[in-house]
């Protein structure tokens, strides 16, 4: 098994007579990390909603907590990828095709399974292909977000409606129903205050981490298109800002 992994790494400078772009091996050995995290954070994830349907808060702030620590070590890997100079990087992003980081499907499917559900990022992938089909399935079942409220429905914060008034097309953004019961729950329930920030805390990484990745871009290649023709850093600009669970941040004015 190791040496599959260690035999992933496949330059495509490497056809050239002087030999593969050094810094080439960086930028594909880094990716794939990052792709390990995406897998194991999704993992984590649904562990966690398993973990909340089963009323066990314990467990769930363990897992929680084991989220955040992965997403500061994306962050800090960050800082490799920085070692790697504009030149360096040029030197071989021609060979890359139509190859983005803003298409990875895993990182995707960990937006969705927070709750940040877009139904056009589907139309990025072939009808029949594996990504397709597994943001589909992310698409379509509860996210992090819906078993947290499920959850704290039931611990008696009467949030029926508000579920019910869930967007589903991205536009993520606080409800007065779920803003009120969460008032409650910092003022009276020290174990469900626990649990929403260890929420916040996962939420506040991962803005960390679109932060680092939109710096990486901008320092990498400026305000120019991405590879494959994507936006780049002028997307990643736009998704700065826009926390997975709002609730948790606009609270925080009436407490």
């Amino acid at each position: 098994m190791l040496d599959k992994i260690l035999s992933a790494q496949a330059p495509r400078t490497s056809d050239k007579a002087e030999g593969a772009e050094h810094d080439e091996m960086l930028f594909i050995i880094i990716h794939q990390v990052f792709e390990l995290w995406f897998k194991q954070l999704l993992h984590e994830i649904d562990y966690a909603q398993v973990q909340l349907r089963e009323h066990n808060v314990g467990q769930t702030l363990h897992v929680l907590k084991r989220m955040r620590s992965i997403v500061k070590v994306m962050v800090t890997q960050v800082d490799v990828i920085e070692t790697m100079t504009p030149v360096g990087f040029n030197s071989f992003r021609d060979r890359l095709d139509s190859a983005s980081g803003l298409q990875s499907s895993q990182f995707r499917e960990v937006e969705f399974a927070l709750g940040y559900k877009r139904p056009h990022i589907l139309t990025m992938h072939d009808a029949g292909s594996e990504a397709y089909q597994k943001l589909t399935k992310r698409l379509n079942q509860p996210s992090l977000w819906d078993d947290f409220l499920v959850f704290i429905d039931k611990q008696g914060y009467d949030l029926q409606q508000a579920m019910t008034e869930q967007p589903v097309d991205g536009q993520i953004k606080s409800h007065p129903a779920i803003l009120s019961a969460l008032e409650k729950i910092y003022h009276s329930d020290p174990s469900l205050s626990a649990l929403c920030e260890s929420l916040i805390d996962l939420d506040e990484g991962m803005q960390e981490w679109r932060y680092r990745h939109v710096k990486m871009v901008q320092r990498t290649i400026g305000m120019k298109l991405g590879t494959g023709g994507s936006e780049g850093a002028k997307y990643l600009l736009e998704t700065l800002n826009k926390p997975f669970f709002p609730d948790l941040w606009d609270v925080r004015v009436s407490l």
